[in-house]
């Protein structure tokens, strides 16, 4: 009998900190992270997703930049082409063409892409990956 009483604490302690030990497991695996907040669309780089005041948008592929370089005089300004995402709500994505300084009907208002960098210069080509593009959403209830 008194072999069985000073087993009895261990067993208790034991009964107590196997639980405890399962739960912190469980707890640990339960909490998914938080997710990575989007940045806003005032500089989105190629394939990066980015909050414009209510639609996520992608740029995907500049289609054409035929800007005037800065050190240039020309007749025309050239334009901007991109091709790019709507990420709608559930991951679904839809294609649409952005062209620098005209308003592209978006959602339930239209989004604009309102600059491009960096400026071209004659004989320096332009890294996809350096490319930065603001966008402004205008609509939304």
């Amino acid at each position: 009998m008194l072999g069985q009483m000073q087993k009895m604490p261990r067993l208790v302690a034991l009964s107590l900190v196997v639980p405890l030990a399962l739960s912190a497991c469980a707890a640990s695996r339960s909490a998914p992270p938080e997710p990575t907040p989007l940045p806003d669309a005032s500089s989105v780089a190629l394939g990066q997703r980015a909050y414009a005041d209510g639609p996520v948008i992608q740029p995907v592929q500049v289609l054409e930049d035929s800007r005037c370089p800065e050190n240039v005089m020309c007749v025309w300004a050239g334009q901007v082409r991109l091709k790019m995402l709507w990420i709608r709500p559930g991951g679904r994505s839809q294609a649409f063409e952005a062209i620098l300084g005209k308003r592209i009907p978006l959602a339930d208002g239209t989004i604009l892409l309102e600059s491009v960098t960096p400026a071209r210069h004659t004989g320096r080509p332009i890294k996809p990956e350096d490319y930065r593009f603001a966008f402004r959403f205008d609509g939304g209830l």
